[in-house]
């Protein structure tokens, strides 16, 4: 495996350069080395299978995340912006039978490292693609994420061609911000700075301003950039406004960063802009989890921005006739349970491919909502689920791209007083991401064209009437 020849490599020149650290410890090469062996070696004598992950970021979480992969167990990072349901369902559905993380009713302990290993036999076990490695589910486009089934080679191809854009930047220190179970992260914040030779500084969630998937703390964000002085990140957009913030008010913060990467939702030119002018080197770029994340990245000496950069060296982007954008020589093994997928995958997003070689994204195909935070949904579910409350006549929610969910409901007669109280009830169903921040009491009926003869929604339309009112509620949200 060539990420642990780059680590053998390296512990063999320089055993006590930095791999990995946290606020308490920092592990060299050498002991990064060592410990994953002794790990991977203690999980197959266990004779784990399929290993659940479902921890805060920490070395923890990369130890046993590169364990896995040198003993060859399936590992399915459990994410923890995902609701009690959705965590669930992703265990249950992936046939896990072991788990590291809190303490689950109907697993039994059987082991210790570091943290306790629970295990049981599973009520199914679904048959997986051949090479499978890592089962990484989506952020919840639906009620129940589908499990995207990768290799560690194509993980390997990705993280190789990603070394290779950004090495220009000599990145030496990564920091890393979002879960470690977004595959995003995982494989910028884990795999690119190990076969790069450089560090990654892992700390927990909590100690770099997250208070929910959807909720930061800039204070704590700022101080986190203080204390490690990182030469890159990789940021969704609401957490790149927040940078460009803090950079504004302390141009210091900047100073350290040599490639601050963006992606997981639509920016505004403007912010790039404004980053750009504050000194923060901005790189756009895009991926998707059915492709093994990133595909497209702009990077020093080769960039333009507004776009999406251009294709990652092991894929090939395509545009299809409608301006679907089609990605060749990236596809996964297939979704879990579900037949093989095609080498090519339709990603479902429209943009087209300049002269030069640059990816432009110009929308969406569906209707798939992706918050400024990198979280997609999809509205069709929340609005189901508000099916179920009275109060709550008719329902369209908007997300993409904004802080903040906002709902345009138009109320039953006679539920009026009741509607705030539905409304939470309703928010204790959803993830944080899929929540109603705010709402608008509106009209929507066939007769003013705002939905379809069916009851459907008109989407295009809603927004169109009511952008102001909805940029107006989520201006503000910086937590």
């Amino acid at each position: 495996m060539i990420l642990f020849e780059r680590i053998k490599q390296i512990a063999l020149i320089d055993p006590a350069r930095p791999a990995l650290c946290d606020s308490e410890r920092v592990i060299s090469y050498a002991e990064l080395l060592q410990a994953t062996a002794s790990l991977a070696e203690k999980l197959k004598n266990e004779q784990v299978s399929r290993l659940a992950l479902f921890l805060d970021n920490g070395l923890e979480w990369a130890m046993i995340d590169l364990a896995c992969a040198l003993a060859n167990i399936v590992i399915i990072p459990v994410p923890v912006f995902f609701s009690a349901e959705q965590q669930d369902w992703l265990i249950e559905s992936s046939g896990a039978d072991a788990l590291i993380g809190p303490a689950r009713a109907g697993w039994a302990t059987t082991a210790n490292f570091a943290h306790a290993l629970q295990r049981r036999q599973p009520l199914s076990v679904p048959e997986l693609p051949a090479h499978t490695a890592k089962i990484t589910y989506t952020s919840g486009t639906t009620g129940r994420p589908k499990g995207v089934c990768l290799s560690w080679e194509h993980l390997m191809q990705v993280s190789l061609s990603l070394a290779e854009r950004v090495e220009p930047a000599k990145v030496q220190q990564h920091l890393t911000l979002l879960p470690l179970a977004t595959l995003l992260e995982n494989i910028t914040g884990l795999y690119v700075p190990l076969l790069s030779g450089a560090s990654s500084r892992i700390p927990s969630l909590a100690e770099v301003g997250f208070t929910g998937s959807s909720q930061f703390s800039y204070q704590v964000l700022a101080q986190a950039i203080k204390q490690w002085r990182p030469h890159s990140l990789v940021l969704v957009p609401e957490l790149l406004r927040l940078l460009v913030m803090l950079c504004g008010m302390d141009p210091d913060l900047a100073k350290s960063l040599r490639f601050v990467a963006v992606g997981g939702g639509k920016v505004a030119a403007e912010l790039v802009a404004k980053a750009h002018q504050l000194g923060l080197p901005v790189f756009e770029g895009y991926g998707l989890s059915e492709c093994g994340s990133v595909v497209a990245l702009n990077a020093p000496g080769n960039a333009l921005p507004g776009s999406a950069g251009k294709a990652l060296p092991h894929c090939q982007i395509n545009i299809a006739e409608d301006g679907e954008i089609h990605v060749s020589g990236a596809a996964m093994l297939g979704y879990l349970g579900e037949p093989a997928v095609e080498s090519c995958i339709a990603t479902g997003d429209l943009g087209y491919v300049d002269d030069q070689g640059f990816l432009h994204i110009t929308g969406r195909k569906k209707n798939v909502q992706i918050t400024a935070f990198g979280r997609n949904f999809s509205p069709e579910w929340v609005e189901a689920e508000a099916q179920l409350f009275p109060a709550i006549a008719r329902i369209v929610v908007f997300g993409d791209g904004q802080p903040a969910n906002v709902a345009l409901i138009h109320p039953t007669p006679g539920y009026e007083e009741s509607l705030e109280e539905q409304i939470a009830q309703l928010n204790s169903r959803l993830p944080d991401y899929a929540q109603i921040h705010h709402y608008i009491l509106a009209q929507l009926s066939i007769e003013n064209g705002l939905l379809t003869a069916n009851g459907r929604p008109r989407r295009a339309q809603i927004l169109s009437q009511y952008q102001t009112r909805i940029n107006q509620l989520t201006s503000g949200d910086i937590v």
